[in-house]
């Protein structure tokens, strides 16, 4: 009789429900309690009813109500028991969700203003680089395959090249090279859009020939290329009236940094801070300096 006692299931979850709140009494020892009160207000009802009607697209009935309210009480419990408890300790998904609900707050107070038209301007002014219009080429290409021609063709592709720049070439210069599904002709086209349909290094090729006459052979993954670039434009700074929300958001970004920076460097005021081992260096206060 005692063995089949000792195989049963629920003595099994009794023995372990017992200790469960032994490891709860030790390690809460000393401690103050929580607050045993709990209230469920009914705008928080509302809320969970309003979170309802948006996933089911009705609002809850009224047990489907107390389900949600019992629910919300029992997250509530095993949040105060479990950081009680110290469960959040040493939990790094805690310790990161954490993290970002204070950078949430600290990140707030910097949206909390919108920047002004001489802000957003004074701020374009100091970082051109980061909004200037890209450069844009039109150009025309002519494509040797060396998978079809193989070593004959940069042979063919220079001989093709003199050609059609004695003016001699095919009405179509495209009929001096393979068959391809390359765009024989890219207008406006970016550096980024040529990089995309090229390759990056035909791109930066490119980006060196001249305007106006034919040059190459330039390498791509595909082949070997004549090139005639027909027009070229520098990248333009754009006025603040054509990316004004674009600025704003970078300004908005640089000030979320800002203020991030000066939250933790106050909070790392209340702190003594001791890094032990090798790493320790890297902290250790330079010579006549003071140490926070």
């Amino acid at each position: 009789m005692p063995r089949r006692l000792l195989r049963e299931p629920l003595l099994h979850f009794l023995l372990i429900g017992a200790l469960l709140f032994l490891l709860y009494g030790v390690l809460n020892r000393g401690e103050s309690e929580a607050p045993r009160d709990i209230l469920v207000s009914e705008a928080r009802v509302e809320a969970l009813a309003g979170n309802f009607a948006a996933v089911w697209m009705r609002p809850p009935t009224a047990q489907e109500l107390k389900g949600l309210v019992d629910d919300h009480i029992a997250e509530e419990i095993y949040y105060r028991e479990a950081i009680g408890m110290g469960l959040d300790r040493d939990d790094t998904v805690i310790r990161r969700r954490l993290r970002q609900k204070m950078e949430f707050i600290s990140e707030g107070v910097a949206d909390a203003a919108e920047p002004t038209e001489s802000e957003l301007q004074a701020y374009l002014d100091r970082h051109p680089e980061k909004f200037l219009l890209p450069a844009e080429l039109t150009f025309r290409q002519v494509c040797f395959s060396t998978d079809r021609r193989g070593e004959a063709a940069r042979g063919d592709a220079e001989r093709a090249l003199a050609e059609l720049q004695a003016g001699r070439g095919p009405a179509d210069p495209a009929e001096a090279g393979d068959a391809t599904l390359l765009p024989a002709i890219m207008e406006s086209a970016t550096p980024q859009a040529i990089a995309g349909t090229f390759g990056a290094d035909f791109a930066t090729q490119l980006g060196e020939a001249p305007t106006g006459q034919w040059t190459g052979p330039l390498q791509s993954a595909y082949g070997l290329h004549l090139v005639r670039v027909d027009a070229r434009s520098a990248g333009e700074a754009p006025t603040l009236a054509e990316i004004a929300p674009a600025v704003a958001r970078e300004l908005q970004a640089e000030r979320r940094r800002e203020v991030n920076a000066a939250f933790l460097d106050g909070l790392r005021r209340k702190y003594d801070i001791r890094v032990e081992g090798p790493a320790g260096e890297l902290y250790a206060a330079p010579a006549g300096a003071t140490a926070q």
